[in-house]
């Protein structure tokens, strides 16, 4: 149904480009007035810039929508003020946060700098407390706020390399649960996406040469049920993001969706698989010889060692 956000103030970061500016795009079209932040830096991370904001707000416009731009960094709370403040200066409210934002500092934990893993659990994990956390304010009062976080498989599941973006990510989506049940009662939901699309953050070069030596190779690589991340669109995340923010999702809170292609799929929280019990405490002896056939059943190492690793030790 077209205008299902009118008359609402979305603010959507990491707008300028991806998932988040198709987000901000189709919000636009159903009538949203949107404040399209992007901090517009390179991919690694240098040369702040407005102009992916800029050019987001250029294309809703010429689409007869409304929206402005913000170009600062969601990684401070100064920032986030700023950030929520242009929604507040420009349309006077704030209905829908989207928080998209983020960037990838990809390394194997034995080779990961402090300071690449606090640059990104800053603009993913802090980024996303920050708005939330400036945003709620006038929701609150209003008694109304939709608020859609961004987690990922890397913290779902896990992800090789990728120990800082894994951390920020659970974290987040743990924040969503937390804030879920927080606001509910003020008429506010919080729910997370987790997509698979092929953005400037996933298509990178290390990537690309993975893709291509499998290719030559001859490898058909299947990953929940994902092939070449190239293939899906991050247009295909925005409108169940549209649906969310919406008043028809008003009971949709504290929920997790992965975001795979045009699939989407609800995720449940962990829950028990396996038990084993007894009346006192367990001896170390007693879990030797219960937890493999109770506890463990069914357990796989999902990175079990290579077989060159006993002639390292």
């Amino acid at each position: 149904m077209a205008g299902m956000l009118e008359g609402r103030v979305a603010v959507v970061t990491g707008a300028g480009r991806g998932i988040g500016r198709g987000i901000a795009l189709l919000m636009a079209a159903h009538g949203a007035r949107v404040v399209v932040n992007d901090y517009g830096v390179s991919s690694d991370g240098a040369e702040p810039s407005s102009e992916p904001a800029d050019e987001v707000v250029a294309a809703i416009g010429a689409a007869g929508g409304h929206a402005v731009a913000c170009a600062e960094s969601v990684a401070t709370m100064q920032g986030a003020q700023r950030i929520i403040g242009t929604a507040l200066d420009t349309y006077g409210t704030i209905d829908i946060l989207v928080t998209c934002a983020g960037i990838l500092r990809d390394r194997m934990i034995f080779n990961m700098t402090e300071v690449e893993f606090d640059a990104v659990v800053a603009t993913h994990l802090k980024g996303t407390f920050t708005c939330v956390r400036v945003a709620v304010g006038t929701m609150r009062e209003r008694g109304y706020g939709r608020i859609l976080t961004f987690t990922s498989g890397a913290g779902l599941f896990g992800n090789p390399g990728q120990s800082n973006y894994g951390s920020a990510k659970s974290g987040i989506a743990g924040f969503t649960k937390v804030c879920a049940r927080d606001l509910g009662r003020y008429g506010i939901t919080v729910n997370s996406l987790s997509p698979v699309a092929g953005t400037r953050m996933t298509l990178t070069p290390a990537y690309l040469r993975a893709r291509d030596i499998r290719r030559q190779q001859g490898i058909v690589r299947e990953d929940r049920g994902v092939g070449d991340i190239e293939n899906l669109s991050p247009d295909d995340v925005a409108p169940l993001a549209v649906y969310l923010a919406s008043e028809d999702a008003g009971n949709v809170n504290g929920q997790v969706f992965l975001c795979t292609g045009t699939s989407y799929s609800r995720v449940e929280a962990p829950r028990p698989v396996a038990s084993i019990f007894k009346d006192g405490r367990w001896t170390v002896d007693e879990l030797l010889a219960a937890a493999p056939e109770g506890l463990m059943r069914g357990v796989a190492n999902p990175a079990p060692p290579r077989a060159d690793e006993g002639s390292r030790r």
